[in-house]
């Protein structure tokens, strides 16, 4: 690979205790038998990486050292990265949501920045912490191909991001656990071409 060349792999988590039928936000729940099976099976014997960077959640930091350790590859944590926070909705499944207001899903995914759920990180806010911890993984990992183990809500964001799509229709992009995204960045600083290879795939 060419030292201005750059490959980004995101990886979801697999499905957490609990099951994926709620909005966990930054709830720290662990991965389940069935998300490390689905983390383990997605990435198999594939190691092309020369870094890992994770979410500090621990349905994430947790597969990250263990492939670190397995492959011997340096893992980092940075706190930009953890799910977005949904406020009142933490914990709850949609028919929880919909039992207390019939209409707030339909608000939300319609206009997800004027029915932000109530105490929820505003939409702008989690944009400004993402894109920023993007560029610190262009910038420190430049030349690098790097696996970030992360959450939907921040492969939904940065995928909007790289394609330049309104942010209002973030959560219109679906995202499986285990997943994985692949961005390929030509070039370093404002003249870099970030383009996406594939999206909610497989290696």
């Amino acid at each position: 690979m060419s030292q201005s060349t750059t490959i980004i792999d995101l990886i979801r988590h697999g499905e957490p205790v609990g099951g994926s039928g709620r909005y966990r936000g930054q709830i720290d729940d662990p991965l389940s038998e069935k998300g490390w099976r689905q983390m383990r099976e997605a990435v198999a014997d594939h190691c092309p990486w020369q870094s890992i960077v994770s979410s500090p959640l621990s349905r994430c930091a947790a597969f990250a050292e263990e492939l670190g350790q397995r492959h011997r590859l340096p893992v980092s944590f940075d706190e930009r990265l953890v799910e977005i926070g949904f406020g009142e909705w933490e914990g709850c499944s949609k028919d929880e949501i919909s039992a207390q207001n019939p209409q707030a899903l339909q608000n939300f995914y319609n206009d997800p920045i004027g029915f932000c759920p109530p105490g929820a990180e505003a939409l702008a806010d989690f944009e400004k912490r993402i894109t920023a911890a993007w560029q610190a993984l262009l910038q420190d990992y430049a030349g690098q191909h790097v696996l970030v183990v992360v959450h939907a809500g921040v492969i939904r964001m940065l995928v909007r991001h790289v394609l330049a799509a309104p942010l209002e229709s973030m959560f219109r992009i679906s995202v499986a656990n285990a997943g994985i995204s692949r961005f390929r960045i030509d070039g370093v600083g404002e003249q870099a071409l970030t383009s996406l290879i594939f999206h909610d795939g497989q290696l």
